[in-house]
């Protein structure tokens, strides 16, 4: 059976609510893959959502998310925290039900995430839990090796954030 493919397209602020609930269920399903626990997201005013959403126009960032009718069920951002390290994939989730079903949606919406990161280096990098085999697997799957280079994980229960880069040139 074939299915639909969700629209994929950048965040507006007017998305807000839609932003806070996809980051809601994100936090539910993979808490250690987000630098950000449920509580904390739960207690964020408006204004902050309206600017996480307002992250697809702003420069420097992006925030693209799949949208299947009127539901919301991937998400992948990138910002550049400085000109020397580049573009950075970040906010990385797809609902379950859409994992690997044959609609493509981690790839669309990685090919959105480097196509805005060209404008602004030759290649992407992430960092993703050591504790994370199925994401670590994930991003080799789509080209993303690991460097070696690593930081402690600020949350609980600690740990490691690996860090990978796929080249895009």
């Amino acid at each position: 059976m074939r299915h639909r493919e969700p629209t994929i397209r950048t965040t507006r602020e007017e998305d807000w609510r839609q932003v806070r609930e996809l980051r809601l269920e994100m936090l539910q399903d993979t808490p250690l893959a987000f630098g950000e626990t449920y509580e904390h997201a739960l207690g964020v005013s408006e204004a902050v959502w309206r600017m996480r959403a307002a992250r697809g126009t702003t420069p420097g960032q992006t925030s693209v998310v799949a949208i299947d009718r009127d539901r919301w069920v991937g998400h992948m951002g990138g910002w550049v925290p400085d000109a020397a390290s580049g573009p950075l994939l970040v906010g990385v989730y797809v609902s379950p039900a859409y994992r690997g079903d044959g609609r493509g949606v981690s790839r669309r919406l990685l090919e959105a995430v480097e196509e805005w990161a060209l404008g602004h280096g030759d290649a992407l990098r992430l960092e993703v839990h050591e504790q994370n085999p199925r994401a670590i697997a994930f991003y080799e799957k789509l080209g993303f090796s690991l460097t070696g280079h690593s930081r402690a994980y600020e949350l609980e229960p600690g740990g490691l954030e690996l860090e990978m880069i796929k080249r895009l040139r």
